[in-house]
């Protein structure tokens, strides 16, 4: 018994000594969090030369694979290939080198990231030219209809400039991504990757019936005959289903006359189906321009340009990263999307994909 009570006892002190450190992590990483934005801007451009990250990888790689003659050589070499650079760039002054400024975009359905998309592409209008080029390396299959509208809004704005744009994408640029990818000058595609689904989607259950089998009575008022069309909870017409499909059919229309205005290239009744192809299939349609990926482009031009990672950063507090988080996840796992409030059904421009190789 005496024993058994040593062991308990030696158990209930390990779990208090263990929720007491995880606590005390917990309080020094909020600390931490806390000071360290204190210290800092709240939001902020940061900017990294690639070219040197680039350089630093090869070295580190020479570099191991030699013997200890071979890395004083090595070093030697690169000293005197440094001042070699430096002469080089103080003689050429008068004919600055191509400049890249490198953007990333990782869509959500509701383009969360175009906020900082349009703070990235005013920083580099306030520098570039046209003797430059912007590259964005793009990742999203879809999402809300304004938030990809905007967000092609201000990939235009570079368009306008007469500022080279490239877009390169790597995984997936469906349908919103799509919308975006167009407006560039040239489109870059790896051969898996997906891209098209030109189309438009709006989804949302319905429980009428089933409140009706609970006598449940559900009352709205609007003011505006197609106020509501579809929602959760009301009944649903034929007018108001009709006036739905009508609603869709009309954005895909400014979805395919965009694309057409921003890609003459396309056959449109070919590939405005809402279907989606892989990267080699779609240069074959002419939606991507080139199969390359952006890591094969980007090192491609280290040797002739100077290579600009552009970064817009916000900070968040520490409750609201927490909720972004579950937010995130609970929109990953809806079923249906509708407007936050308003019970009546988004369109959406997104491509639904399950696929598996």
């Amino acid at each position: 018994m005496e024993m058994e009570f040593l062991i308990e006892y030696g158990l209930f002190l390990a779990k208090t000594l263990t929720l007491v450190a995880a606590i005390a992590v917990v309080i020094g990483v909020v600390v931490s969090l806390s000071l360290r934005r204190r210290s800092s801007p709240q939001e902020h451009i940061e900017v990294q030369r690639i070219n040197d990250r680039y350089r630093q990888m090869g070295d580190t790689l020479e570099i191991a694979m030699l013997d200890k003659a071979g890395r004083k050589r090595k070093k030697k070499a690169d000293r005197k290939a440094k001042k070699a650079d430096t002469k080089k760039a103080k003689d050429s002054l008068s004919e600055p080198r191509k400049r890249v400024f490198v953007l990333d975009f990782h869509g959500d359905i509701r383009g969360s990231e175009v906020a900082l998309l349009r703070e990235e592409i005013t920083a580099v209008l306030m520098v570039a030219s046209e003797s430059d080029e912007v590259l964005l390396r793009l990742e999203s299959s879809g999402g809300l209809v304004h938030a990809y509208g905007l967000a092609a809004s201000q990939l235009a704005r570079l368009r306008a400039r007469k500022i080279p744009f490239t877009v390169a994408v790597d995984k997936v640029a469906a349908s919103g991504g799509y919308l975006m990818a167009c407006v560039a000058d040239r489109i870059l595609a790896a051969p898996f990757a997906i891209v098209g689904s030109i189309g438009v989607i709006t989804q949302v259950p319905n429980f009428n019936r089933l409140l009706k089998k609970h006598d449940i009575d559900f009352e709205q008022a609007t003011a505006g005959e197609f106020k509501r069309t579809v929602t959760m909870f009301g009944e649903t017409t034929d007018k108001g289903r009709q006036k739905l499909k009508a609603e869709v059919e009309e954005i895909h229309g400014l979805f395919k006359d965009f694309v057409k205005e921003q890609r003459p290239v396309v056959n449109l009744d070919e590939i405005a189906t809402g279907e989606h192809w892989l990267g080699k299939r779609a240069h074959e349609l002419k939606l991507v321009d080139e199969l390359k990926t952006s890591d094969d482009y980007l090192v491609g031009l280290t040797d002739t340009s100077d290579i600009y990672e552009v970064r817009y950063l916000v900070k968040q507090k520490l409750l609201d990263r927490v909720v972004s988080i579950f937010s995130s996840i609970s929109r990953s796992r809806s079923p249906f999307t509708s407007h936050p409030g308003a019970g009546a059904p988004t369109p959406l421009l997104e491509s639904k994909l399950d696929l598996s190789i």
